[in-house]
């Protein structure tokens, strides 16, 4: 379908159905452009708690759309695409994590946002890369913590809270794409460069960053840092609000280890969304996401707990 026309009729059929689209910074570029909000996880994850609108497009995979199902219980929630998926929520199955909380019955659970609603259900908290520190800081010393599902943010954080965090061997496999080797090379010939990174890449990409943090850190990290050049380690999503939001920067991607056009990381899960999809998604109002209610009532207790303290 022609580019104008979908943009038309979906600007149009947003106003005519009360209908808000929530996206993440790692989609195309046409559908950032055409969202009402673009954030990261925990951004999205407030702007679907507080809207206001009938409908709730989410161009994101699945577990953002069903968290904010889980948020707007009587809101429709839509996904242009149902197969967005997520490695590390696809990764975290139920039964075998209730079989480690089973094991470790005293510890408190501590899940990153990407994840499933039945994992989310099983948890104590639920955290972002944006809040995860301050989570576990907030929980007492001496009370021992399950991180789940994510290794690498939780090697992390292990780190930066001093905390003996016991990690389920999860990974996002975008994050994990990035080549040492190449990226070295890389800032020898950029010297003056900045490195930042998210901290779900491997400890060596992150031993090499001048920052770490979440997608809106690592944004903000770049619009006011003195810097000129940065090398980015994150989905090259980012790149396209990096060229609106500072346009005077010169942004690096991080190389991954497979020989690519972009020569970067790509979550093929996230760019299975397109424009169109969004449009008929609007249109017919379909993918729809539903949740037991049960199973609602108990996610959204360490999520609300989350938004409470962030």
């Amino acid at each position: 379908m022609d580019k104008s026309f979908l943009i038309s009729e979906i600007n149009r059929l947003k106003q005519e159905k009360n209908a808000v689209i929530l996206a993440h910074y790692y989609q195309k570029k046409e559908i950032q452009d055409i969202a009402d909000f673009v954030g990261d996880s925990l951004e999205l994850s407030k702007k679907a708690a507080n809207t206001d609108a009938a409908i709730i497009v989410f161009a994101g995979v699945y577990f953002m759309a069903e968290t904010a199902k889980i948020l707007n219980p009587n809101k429709k929630v839509l996904l242009p695409d149902r197969e967005a998926g997520c490695s590390l929520a696809d990764g975290c199955s139920p039964q075998n994590f209730k079989k480690l909380k089973e094991l470790f019955p005293k510890h408190v659970v501590v899940t990153y946002i990407n994840s499933s609603a039945e994992i989310k259900a099983m948890s104590d908290w639920v955290c972002t890369s944006s809040n995860a520190k301050k989570i576990i800081e907030a929980i007492p010393k001496d009370q021992e913590i399950i991180f789940a599902p994510d290794k690498n943010l939780g090697m992390y954080l292990k780190k930066e809270t001093n905390r003996d965090l016991l990690l389920w061997d999860g990974s996002c496999i975008v994050h994990e794409a990035f080549s040492l080797d190449k990226l070295i090379e890389i800032y020898n010939t950029n010297p003056n460069a900045k490195i930042v990174a998210h901290p779900e890449s491997e400890r060596h990409i992150l031993e090499t960053a001048h920052y770490i943090g979440s997608t809106s850190g690592m944004l903000n990290f770049i619009k006011n840092d003195s810097a000129t050049t940065f090398i980015v380690a994150t989905e090259a999503g980012i790149l396209h609000q990096l060229s609106k939001d500072a346009p005077q920067k010169i942004i690096i991607p991080a190389p991954s280890h497979e020989d690519n056009t972009c020569a970067c990381s790509e979550c093929a899960f996230m760019k299975v969304n397109t424009l169109e999809k969004l449009y008929l998604c609007l249109k017919n109002e379909s993918p729809e996401i539903s949740i037991n209610e049960e199973l609602r009532i108990e996610a959204i207790k360490p999520i609300n707990r989350m938004l409470n303290l962030s």
